[in-house]
């Protein structure tokens, strides 16, 4: 009986290896699968979005330094996106509600870029407030109403898409947003509001033009530099008494 006991448990051993092995395949299964639909974004090095249309299909568009971008499309199958007549494979794998985007290494991958961007990385899931339609929306909303001066209905729509929505924007369009608020603050009295909001463009709004295109690649110092000389302005207006 002793025996038939022990084999008994080294049974129940071997089934619990499997049920665990089992259980790790099916977990790969879920990370490795078709992302919901909808929009992603990243923002770390570069900035863009992966859109996840029905039946799998899904596109890529990001901008990296200097202006170059990405762009590509394919279905996505089993987790792993393919790209018509392209030998560059994608991987899709869920963390959380956000999608990591993965390609098997080969040089067509490239094929899909200019030499200062790429498209590997976290996208994450916006909330519906940052979703692009929404930031749009809100924009135009803010404009109405800073126009119409009714700055706190202003304040209202802006802040928000400022501060929540921040990890989902280009940074450049982030710096408008920001300074959009600022100066919205100015005009409701709120200058220490003001100043704490373009806090993190002050340093470069204390340099040079010439600082500012040394510092940044061409096609990126051009757009930047609005900002920075929008900054200077907005500072002022609020260090002012």
């Amino acid at each position: 009986m002793a025996e038939r006991a022990g084999e008994g448990g080294g049974g129940e051993v071997k089934f619990a290896v499997y049920a665990l092995m089992l259980f790790g395949a099916n977990l790969a299964l879920a990370q490795y699968s078709t992302p919901a639909e909808g929009e992603y974004v990243i923002s770390d090095g570069a900035w863009g979005t992966l859109q996840v249309q029905p039946r799998g299909k899904f596109s890529i568009e990001t901008v990296g330094a200097n202006a170059h971008i990405c762009g590509l499309d394919g279905v996505i199958a089993d987790g792993k996106g393919k790209i018509a007549k392209s030998a560059c494979q994608l991987s899709f794998k869920a963390e959380g509600q956000d999608v990591r985007v993965a390609t098997n290494g080969s040089d067509a991958c490239r094929d899909f870029c200019g030499m200062r961007a790429w498209f590997e990385g976290l996208y994450r899931k916006p909330s519906p407030l940052c979703m692009r339609k929404s930031i749009d929306d809100a924009k135009k909303k803010f404009k109405k109403s800073y126009v119409a001066k009714d700055y706190a209905a202003a304040l209202a729509v802006i802040n928000p898409v400022a501060t929540q929505c921040k990890p989902f924007l280009h940074w450049v369009e982030s710096a408008w947003v920001l300074n959009d608020l600022a100066l919205t603050q100015f005009k409701l009295g709120d200058r220490a509001a003001c100043l704490h909001t373009l806090k993190d463009l002050a340093p470069d709004a204390a340099k040079s033009d010439a600082e500012i295109t040394g510092s940044y690649p061409p096609s990126d110092s051009e757009v930047y530099l609005p900002v920075v000389r929008a900054t200077r302005t907005n500072l002022k207006l609020c260090t002012k008494k």
